[in-house]
């Protein structure tokens, strides 16, 4: 078997993540920016972008973006409290990958190529698809742990205040990392014999 896929299967979400990492800062702009340059897209849409969030900038989406936009929806005192704990251990964390499409190239093909025009978003919601799971990989690869979180649209206009982001970047999913000492066990998955069908042998 490729390494490739023992790669892929041996991603999974980890939550207990610590302020350290086993690559530099510099390391990890250089792995995730390769990433995100060889992954494809449809039509060469090349619309996803990355922020990545270390230290302070880290801080600030945990603790005051985040809690401050559950506060303002939690049911009450307690469910907040609950809530609150959760996000303290993605803000426990080395740092954050910010994924976002930018829709004004999005918008830009679809104008070029008007036949294919309703296709494009999906084509851009592919391929950011595809970005996150390969820099989710990389990292995994690396000894690194992360989990996907998706607190937008709650957090979308105080993310974009707080770290200069263009009105046309549509923000996607949050992804904290950093080094893990216990790793979360495996999550089940359904055989390919329920998920693949072969005709013609």
């Amino acid at each position: 078997m490729s390494d490739f896929v023992e790669t892929l299967e041996g991603r999974h979400s980890q939550y207990m993540l610590q302020g350290t990492s086993k690559l530099s800062d510099d390391e990890l702009v250089d792995l995730i920016g390769r990433v995100v340059v060889a992954v494809p897209s449809g039509f060469n849409i090349q619309a996803q972008r990355v922020v990545l969030l270390f230290g302070q900038e880290h801080d600030k989406l945990w603790n005051d973006i985040v809690k401050g936009a559950l506060r303002k929806v939690a049911a009450s005192d307690e469910a907040f409290a609950k809530t609150s704990a959760k996000i303290d251990t993605f803000a426990a964390a080395h740092g954050t990958v910010l994924y976002f499409d930018d829709e004004n190239g999005v918008r830009q093909l679809s104008e070029q190529f008007p036949t294919y025009a309703d296709a494009f978003p999906t084509y851009a919601q592919q391929a950011q698809g595809m970005v996150q799971l390969a820099v989710w990989s990389a990292l995994s690869e690396a000894g690194i742990g992360a989990s996907l979180q998706h607190y937008n649209p709650l957090i979308d206009d105080a993310v974009r205040e707080a770290f200069d982001i263009p009105a046309d970047w549509r923000l996607t999913a949050q992804m904290p990392f950093g080094d893990f000492e216990t790793a979360t066990g495996n999550t089940e998955r359904m055989p390919a014999s329920e998920r693949v069908r072969v005709l013609g042998r």
